[in-house]
């Protein structure tokens, strides 16, 4: 890392020492594949992730980066390509097993909780990748999530808030069959039909949904969702995710990504940052 001032959302040396052989095996990798005639990196790793971190946590836009931070046009290039090559999903499922094995649990889940959450956009989101979500009364997008029974990512999924919940449903399901071979069961809320239950099945999960009491009044916790709330909940103390700022689903996901990975290394090495709340 330079010489500077750290800002809040900065790897500390415990955090970056869980990320750092990653990333340096992907730049080297990257290296060993550019042409001879190709310039060497100018800028740390350790630097470009504390300022996609910051874009994150801060909500700001990438022009906007505080200038001790690498070029914002340098920040956003490394973005795109670390979402384009799959590198924070990668850095997402390494701190995943991380936590879980520090927690005492097998690195693989064996059961998933699954939910939707739906978001209002900014101006800049391409009209074509929004949609209305009547029942909740949003323009915008939907995030479509499934987490461990412990609240950690294992599939994300970025619609249009028009997208019905079966439909994400079924891809949500399909990819978690297909990243995660151990799981065998699942929970979602009533949003899932039957159709939903029926997809899981023929993958081999036993998906339950969990109904709402109808005698009861107010706010109650409802089993096993409420785990997936929370994460929710964790996401939002990110100012970029309180609102979908990214022209593309892809990136909307990234972002998602990053908000777990900053999440999970401060969870490993017991920091904690201020969130934007100011709490």
């Amino acid at each position: 890392m330079t010489d500077r001032r750290p800002y809040p959302s900065d790897l500390s040396d415990a955090r970056w020492a869980l990320v750092e052989p990653a990333l340096t095996a992907w730049r080297q990798a990257r290296t060993e594949r550019a042409p001879a005639f190709g310039r060497p990196p100018e800028h740390e790793l350790r630097d470009l992730l504390d300022a996609i971190l910051y874009v994150d946590r801060t909500g700001i836009p990438w022009r906007y980066l505080p200038h001790d931070y690498p070029p914002w046009e340098t920040v956003y290039a490394y973005f795109a390509r670390w979402q384009k090559e799959g590198v924070f999903e990668q850095l997402n499922g390494l701190l995943r097993r991380l936590v879980r094995t520090a927690e005492g649990r097998d690195p693989e889940p064996t059961a998933c909780i699954i939910d939707s959450q739906s978001v209002k956009t900014s101006t800049n989101v391409p009209i074509t990748t929004q949609g209305v979500d009547v029942g909740k009364k949003i323009v915008g997008r939907k995030r479509n999530i499934v987490t461990d029974t412990i609240g950690l990512l294992l599939v994300v999924l970025v619609t249009a808030a028009s997208v019905q919940d079966n439909a994400a449903g079924r891809q949500l399901l399909t990819a978690v069959a297909t990243e995660h071979p151990t799981i065998g069961k699942a929970w979602a809320d009533m949003g899932y039909k039957n159709a939903v239950v029926e997809h899981a099945a023929t993958l081999g999960i036993d998906l339950e949904i969990v109904r709402r009491d109808p005698t009861t009044r107010g706010f109650v916790v409802q089993p096993r969702r409420w785990v997936v709330e929370r994460t929710f909940g964790w996401l939002m103390n990110h100012r970029r995710l309180a609102r979908d700022y990214e022209a593309l689903p892809a990136r909307s996901e990234a972002m998602v990504h990053v908000a777990m990975i900053g999440l999970m290394t401060r969870r490993l090495t017991g920091e904690s940052t201020p969130t934007w709340r100011g709490t």
